[in-house]
C-alpha cells in the first residue's frame, strides 16, 4: 500500500440502486455486504453504502463561478481516465449538477471536474489535474 486508503460510509435509499449505479456504471467492483450495507472498491479506497433515511438539503458554495455541493465525495484520476469517465457518464445520460469542464483555468490548481448526483442524491466529484504536483498548489 503505497498511500493511506480512505474509508467513506454515506447513506443510500436502496441497496439494489447502489449496486447498479458504484459496481454497474461506475465500475467499483463490491466487497462484503450485509442487508443494511455493501462494501465497494472505489480506485482502491473502502466506500460503504449504508440503508438510511433520505439526505436533508443540499448546501452549496460558489467555487471559480459553479455552485459545488458542500457534501460530496470523489477521487482524483489521470486525465485520460478521467476523460474516459466523462465520456462513458455522457453515454449513459448521467445529469451533471456540473458538467465536465476545466476549473481555475490558467491559475495554480488548475484542474479538470465534473459533478454528479447518485441515486439517493449523494454528490460525487471525479477531477483531475494535468500536473499531479499541483493538486495542493496555491
Amino acid at each position: 500500500m503505497d498511500r493511506p486508503r480512505f474509508h467513506l460510509a454515506f447513506p443510500v435509499r436502496d441497496l439494489a440502486e447502489a449496486r447498479a449505479f458504484y459496481g454497474g456504471l461506475l465500475g467499483c467492483a463490491e466487497g462484503r455486504s450485509s442487508p443494511e450495507w455493501v462494501d465497494f472498491d472505489f480506485h482502491g479506497h473502502q466506500i460503504v453504502a449504508h440503508l438510511a433515511p433520505a439526505p436533508e438539503s443540499v448546501a452549496t458554495n460558489p467555487v471559480d463561478g459553479e455552485n459545488v455541493p458542500v457534501r460530496h465525495f470523489g477521487v482524483i484520476l489521470d486525465l485520460p481516465s478521467w476523460r474516459t469517465l466523462a465520456d462513458r457518464l455522457a453515454a449513459a445520460g448521467v445529469d451533471f449538477i456540473i458538467p465536465p469542464q476545466v476549473r481555475f483555468q490558467g491559475q495554480p490548481g488548475e484542474q479538470a471536474t465534473l459533478f454528479f448526483l447518485d441515486p439517493s442524491g449523494n454528490a460525487l466529484e471525479f477531477k483531475a489535474f494535468a500536473d499531479d504536483a499541483s493538486v495542493f498548489a496555491r
